[in-house]
């Protein structure tokens, strides 16, 4: 990996997302087993926009390459999901995971099973003052479920899978998450947010001497992110870097189930006008080879989303501002948990303070970054999330089948 944004997230001809090593067995998180996991994201920025991530799910998982990159409004070249698109994603695909795992405790029969899913998310203030904060609203979700269950049970269900996730979790729980920075190879401390006390993280950059590269074998669940082709009417209009009033975001998502193992498709896009639709697919089964981890699961992706998120805003503010400023890349500490049994129907889901820290490169004066890395914090949407408690508004379509 160069030290400067290069390259491009197809200049290899590989899938946008592909397995990057090989793993033993999948988090306790993803098996819906009481413990505790840390999804780590080693991530760098490419051309302009063009992001890329190794997210390696707990001690033993499979660590997964995902790709993100803005549209046409914030000048990208449109070639991946946007960083709110891959974060949709990832909440669909851990709900229906503690759906599917639930469902034959609860007694629920699933004839069909999917979910709409959408963000709201808004922007005050201007970048190039250095006074934009970013602001998120509470996720709406609608699960529809064709059961010949009793619709009270059925209601039942989804309000203990809701618990169960910690995707929903980390939407309902107010994290103060952590920062670290590390200018030009050198860690500086960290003011103007909460400082990491971790040790130092290792330098993507030095850790991956090369870009990484798919796994050779079997990918039956190809293509893991696609560009579908389907775009939202009208002409894109450039997003203002100093605009009047509050700049509204409405992200939708579409799922439905690949496998009913556990194998999701989730199709989300920005509502603006020309942007384009993205399809994304988890792997939420328990096993390995045949029997799951095939692709990442839906809090890989989440994972993978803040990360994007957080370098977008970082991109934005560099490029407005003209500063001195390079090689952006992040590793970010990710810990998820599950608490109970799902045999006896407690298993809870909790999601814990994320550890961010930050590379950069050039020649700007210290305070430059630092301010840099909180102007980024504070207008990052998905960092806005985690941080403010939004319970999920959970609806329930069900109908009726018969057995």
């Amino acid at each position: 990996m160069a030290t400067h944004a290069t390259g491009t997230i197809d200049a290899f001809g590989d899938p946008l997302a592909f397995r990057a090593r090989q793993g033993t067995a999948r988090p306790a998180v993803v098996r819906n087993v009481a413990g505790h996991d840390v999804f780590t994201v080693e991530a760098r920025q490419m051309a302009h926009h063009q992001k890329e991530a190794v997210v390696t799910e707990g001690d033993a998982g499979s660590a997964w390459r995902i790709t993100s990159d803005e549209g046409r409004h914030l000048s990208g070249t449109d070639l991946a999901p946007f960083p709110l698109g891959v974060f949709n994603a990832g909440l669909h695909g851990d709900l229906y995971n503690r759906l599917l795992a639930s469902a034959p405790v609860a007694g629920i029969d699933i004839d069909d099973l999917r979910i709409h899913l959408d963000n709201r998310y808004s922007l005050t203030g201007s970048f190039v003052r250095g006074d934009a904060v970013g602001q998120a609203e509470p996720t709406r979700v609608t699960v529809k479920v064709k059961s010949p269950a009793a619709p009270a049970a059925v209601r039942g269900w989804v309000e203990a899978a809701v618990v169960a996730s910690p995707a929903m979790a980390a939407l309902s729980t107010p994290l103060e998450n952590t920062f670290a920075i590390y200018v030009n190879g050198r860690r500086r401390s960290v003011t103007a947010l909460p400082a990491s006390t971790a040790p130092d993280a290792a330098d993507p950059y030095r850790v991956h001497a090369s870009p990484p590269r798919p796994v050779p074998g079997p990918d039956p669940l190809q293509p893991l992110i696609l560009r579908t082709g389907e775009q939202r009417p009208g002409v894109s209009q450039p997003a203002q870097a100093s605009p009047t009033g509050r700049v509204l975001r409405l992200i939708v998502g579409d799922s439905h189930l690949l496998d009913p193992a556990g194998v999701t498709s989730t199709d989300t896009w920005l509502e603006l006008p020309a942007a384009s639709h993205f399809a994304l697919r988890t792997d939420e089964r328990p096993g390995t080879g045949s029997a799951g981890d095939q692709g990442p699961c839906g809090l890989s992706l989440l994972s993978a989303g803040i990360v994007f998120c957080y370098m977008t805003q970082l991109s934005r503010y560099i490029e407005n501002m003209k500063l001195d400023i390079g090689g952006v890349r992040v590793v970010q500490y990710t810990p998820f948990a599950l608490e109970g049994s799902l045999a006896a129907g407690t298993l809870a889901g909790r999601a814990l303070p994320v550890d961010t820290h930050l590379f950069l490169n050039g020649g700007a004066a210290d305070e430059v970054f630092e301010r840099l890395q909180k102007i980024a914090a504070i207008t990052c949407y998905l960092h806005a999330t985690l941080a403010t408690p939004l319970p999920p508004e959970v609806a329930v379509e069900h109908e009726g089948t018969a057995r």
